[in-house]
C-alpha cells in the first residue's frame, strides 16, 4: 500500500530539511512505499529553494505552490486532492510529529485494515515535550468538548497527525475549513459517516524553529462552526453521508 505524507508549508525554511531528510530516512528504512507531498502555501522566505535543493537528494519528494487562497486548510487541502497514494497522512513542516510514529499508524492500519488510524498525545505511551502550559489548557478543554458533543471516546481531535486510506478521503468530502480547524473537520466527518478507525499514541515535540502558524485567539469561532456542521450532520442528515458497504459479487452459473 502505497503511502502519502502530505506536508503544508509556509515560511518552513529552517525547519524543512530536518524534517524532510528525517521523514524519508524512516520511511526507507522501513521499506514502505512512499511519496511525500510537499504544498509550500506561497511561502515568502526561502521554502522554494529549500524544497528544489531537497528534491535533487530525496527521489520521492513532490512539491508544489499553492498560490492562493491561502492557509493551514487550504494548503491541506491542496496536498489531499493530488496525493498519488493509497492512503494519505498529514505531518508538520516543522518535525513535532515523529516520523516513527508514522511508520506504526501504516502498520497498523494495514494490520486491522481500518479506514483511519488516529493518533493521541493523551494516551497511555504518547506523549508531548516542551508543550506551552496555556495551549495544553485549551487544547484538553477543546478535546473534552468535542467528545461531550460529539458522544465519542476519541481524547485529540485536534492532533493533525492522522492517516486516512484514499477511500476515506473521498468519502469525507466535500471539505470546508480553510483553516486550522480542518484538523478535526477530517475526523469528525470520518467517525459522524462509519469509517473505522484505531488509535495510537504519539509523541509531540515544539518546534526548534520559527514560530506556530496557529493563532489560537482566531481559531475559536472557527472551530465551533465545524463542530457544529459535524453535529449536525450526525444527528440530523438521516445517514445520507455514511460510507457505503461494497456489496459482495453475485457467482454467476455458467
Amino acid at each position: 500500500m502505497k503511502l502519502s505524507v502530505v506536508i503544508p508549508a509556509y515560511n518552513e525554511e529552517e525547519s524543512i530539511t530536518d524534517t524532510l531528510r528525517s521523514l524519508y530516512k524512516t520511511l526507507k528504512k522501513y521499506n514502505i512505499p512512499h511519496e511525500i507531498f510537499v504544498t509550500n502555501d506561497n511561502s515568502k522566505d526561502g521554502t522554494v529553494r529549500v524544497l528544489d535543493e531537497l528534491s535533487i537528494e530525496i527521489p520521492t519528494l513532490v512539491y508544489q505552490t499553492n498560490l492562493g487562497p491561502n492557509g493551514f486548510g487550504y494548503a491541506v487541502r491542496y496536498g489531499l486532492e493530488r496525493f498519488s497514494g493509497d492512503c494519505v497522512a498529514v505531518f508538520m513542516a516543522d518535525l513535532s510529529d515523529d516520523p516513527e510514529d508514522l511508520v506504526k499508524y501504516y502498520f497498523k492500519m494495514l494490520e486491522g485494515d481500518y479506514d483511519c488510524v488516529f493518533g493521541s498525545r493523551w494516551e497511555k505511551g504518547g506523549k508531548v515535550i516542551d508543550y506551552p502550559a496555556l495551549k495544553k489548557v485549551i487544547n484538553r478543554v477543546a478535546n473534552l468538548i468535542v467528545r461531550v458533543v460529539m458522544g465519542i471516546k476519541y481524547n485529540d481531535t485536534t492532533n493533525a497527525f492522522k492517516l486516512y486510506k484514499r477511500e476515506t478521503i473521498d468519502g469525507i468530502k466535500p471539505f470546508l475549513a480553510p483553516h486550522f480547524n480542518l484538523t478535526i473537520e477530517l475526523p469528525l466527518k470520518a467517525i459522524v459517516r462509519g469509517y473505522n478507525y484505531a488509535v495510537v499514541p504519539n509523541s509531540w515535540t515544539n518546534r526548534k524553529y520559527g514560530e506556530s502558524k496557529l493563532k489560537i485567539k482566531e481559531m475559536g469561532s472557527r472551530y465551533f462552526f465545524i463542530l457544529m456542521y459535524c453535529f449536525i450532520e450526525k444527528f440530523f442528515s438521516r445517514g445520507d453521508y455514511m460510507k457505503k458497504s461494497v456489496a459482495p459479487k453475485k457467482e454467476v452459473s455458467r
